[in-house]
């Protein structure tokens, strides 16, 4: 077997990319020879994106045990005061994105609140193997009064009293305003820890590109990138149309 051998993330082999899009047999009508090269050669390249994201994912499963919470962190939650612990539930693993939803802002920021909105019909599902939290600093009344007008119906609000978990886990920016952050806590053999947070920002991004996290979390660019006109440099989700 030589060096260059490829293989899963559980050992397996695999088949070059350019032999499976090769043994596609997807046609579509009155296409042309010249697509059919290009298609099967974006496949190609399609197919290892997939595997990058699957090394990536796995590089990321086996990252050591992250720095322990100690800080007794309060939150307001729609059912009352709820501990740091509380947001856990019953689950090991808990999610928290941070919405730049905070005291000095008449209204959320829209990009915020498109990916919370295709979140939303999602959380059922996600709560099946891990907890969720969605945090800001605005008052509990304020944030609930924006889940109806938005109709969401699941996403699980809570007020960051203090702001201090906001602070710590990089939810504001240096001049005390919002900012977007996404974090993963686990609890394991009576501590709590975070393992992982999403730590793409300006200073890592190309050049002519916002930042933004690879995976992308929003779903809408996830759509608009398959298509001609891609997510533009111009164009961002508003509150309203």
């Amino acid at each position: 077997m030589s060096s260059s051998t490829l293989k899963s993330v559980d050992g397996s082999i695999l088949k070059p990319a350019v032999e499976l899009a090769r043994a596609s047999n997807v046609r579509f009508p009155n296409e042309s020879a010249e697509y059919r090269r290009a298609r099967e050669a974006l496949l190609a390249e399609e197919i290892e994106l997939r595997r990058h994201i699957e090394r990536v994912a796995e590089q990321r499963r086996r990252l050591p045990s992250g720095g322990e919470v100690t800080k007794n962190y309060a939150f307001e939650g729609e059912s009352g005061p709820a501990s740091f612990a509380d947001l856990f539930g019953d689950k090991d693993t808990l999610v928290v994105y941070n919405y730049m939803f905070g005291p000095q802002r008449e209204r959320p920021c829209p990009m915020c609140t498109s990916l919370l909105s295709a979140w939303d019909g999602e959380v059922p599902d996600i709560q099946q193997r891990v907890a969720l939290a969605i945090v800001a600093r605005s008052p509990i009344e304020r944030l609930n009064a924006f889940k109806r007008e938005r109709g969401w119906h699941y996403l699980p609000l809570f007020s960051d009293i203090s702001g201090e978990f906001s602070r710590d886990y990089h939810g504001l920016t240096k001049d005390g305003g919002d900012d977007a952050a996404f974090n993963v806590f686990t609890r394991r053999d009576g501590a709590i820890r975070h393992f992982w947070s999403g730590e793409m920002n300006g200073a890592s991004a190309d050049p002519g590109q916002d930042p933004r996290g690879a995976p992308d979390l929003m779903p809408i660019w996830t759509i608009l990138d398959v298509t001609p006109e891609g997510r533009g440099k111009d164009w961002y989700p508003k509150l309203s149309y």
